[in-house]
């Protein structure tokens, strides 16, 4: 899912924001480097939370990150890896449709269709939640606040094979590679050119990627509250059985 997305989804879950949960939700994405993997910052929740929930706003930002990842499974579990009865994850069982204009839209190989067209989609997903810019505001404070962010570079230098600097590096780097403005079609289709062409060396068709974009908000809106309250339910369960510290 996208930032302001995992933001609204922590919110639910922890019925609060705050500089620490802003980062939180986020903080998987944020840090994947050569040396920092996904397993690193979407499998390790349970650790991640027993090496900060000793103090209280660090607490926060671990129990957020727990709501975005995999193991135990978070919302990206449920988005990508499993949605049952599904064989897959929601955001790649309802981009299917997507998966042959997502192709000649962002002019990658077939292979990489359907990852790409779950991106469109969790990018339609952002579009209706990011409207407003509540979550995006609270997203760019909590990047602001260089306090809070030293603070976790330092705690989390024997967590990650990533140096502090290279921490405040990357968290100042991010929010240039998202959208956390009142999100619409085209600011989503700009930001994402900007990561395809980072990532693959891939000029995209931003036009046609902002109409599918489009396409995928009216896609999930009949399903998207039903996959929330379904995964709602079960990280509310992960958050209860985490150990005492």
């Amino acid at each position: 899912m996208f930032p302001q997305t995992h933001l609204y989804f922590a919110t639910r879950l922890l019925r609060r924001t705050s500089d620490a949960v802003a980062l939180g939700s986020v903080f998987p994405d944020m840090v994947i480097t050569p040396d920092v993997t996904w397993n690193d910052t979407h499998c390790r929740g349970t650790e991640l939370y027993l090496h900060l929930a000793r103090d209280r706003e660090l607490r926060e930002f671990s129990l957020a990150a727990v709501t975005h990842g995999a193991d135990p499974a978070g919302l990206d579990y449920y988005g990508d890896k499993s949605y049952p009865p599904y064989p897959h994850g929601f955001c790649f069982e309802k981009a299917r449709p997507l998966v042959e204009q997502t192709v000649a839209a962002c002019r990658v190989s077939p292979e990489l269709g359907w990852w790409k067209a779950h991106n469109i989609l969790e990018m339609g997903i952002e579009l209706r939640l990011g409207a407003s810019g509540r979550f995006g505001l609270a997203l760019q404070q909590g990047f602001a606040n260089s306090g809070l962010i030293a603070r976790l570079a330092e705690r989390l230098a024997g967590f990650l094979p990533l140096p502090g600097d290279e921490f405040i590096r990357r968290m100042r780097e991010y929010p240039s590679l998202v959208d956390l403005s009142p999100a619409t079609p085209g600011s989503l289709a700009e930001k994402y050119a900007v990561q395809m062409m980072k990532k693959h060396g891939v000029c995209i068709d931003t036009p046609a990627v902002a109409g599918l974009i489009e396409q995928a908000q009216n896609l999930v809106v009949p399903d998207l509250e039903r996959f929330f309250l379904f995964s709602e339910q079960r990280v509310a369960a992960v958050l209860r059985d985490l150990p005492p510290v």
